[in-house]
């Protein structure tokens, strides 16, 4: 088989040292673990309040909170951009936000106005 030349192999063209590929996998798992957490806490919420309940507009907007988390710190890890300065990270997250906030709006006006609470 021929080995082709246009193709480079990433993983073994790294140069660094041993201590940074620890501290590497040591973000990856932290990283694992914080997402997994809220997950779990989601799954847990979800699992545990009927709809319907009292609580469950509570779990709902505990479920968008936590999405914009996990959303946010995702985008902050693995885009890179929780190593940017503090103005570029509000530039580029804070129309997102005010895109989620919009969305939540009309989600929430578009859902009272076709089910009216019956008084």
């Amino acid at each position: 088989m021929e080995q082709r030349d246009d193709i480079i192999e990433y993983s073994l063209d790294n140069h660094h040292s041993e201590e940074e590929g620890k501290k590497i996998r040591k973000k990856i798992w932290k990283v694992t673990l914080i997402l997994s957490i809220v997950t779990l806490v989601e799954v847990f919420f979800g699992a545990m309040v009927k709809q319907g309940s009292s609580m469950w507009l509570t779990v709902k907007v505990l479920f968008i909170l936590l999405t914009i988390v996990k959303a946010a710190y995702i985008v902050m890890t693995f885009m890179h951009l929780g190593d940017e300065k503090k103005a570029l990270k509000w530039i580029v997250l804070l129309p997102y936000l005010i895109f989620m906030i919009y969305l939540i709006f009309i989600g929430l006006a578009e859902g009272a106005e076709l089910y009216p609470r019956m008084h």
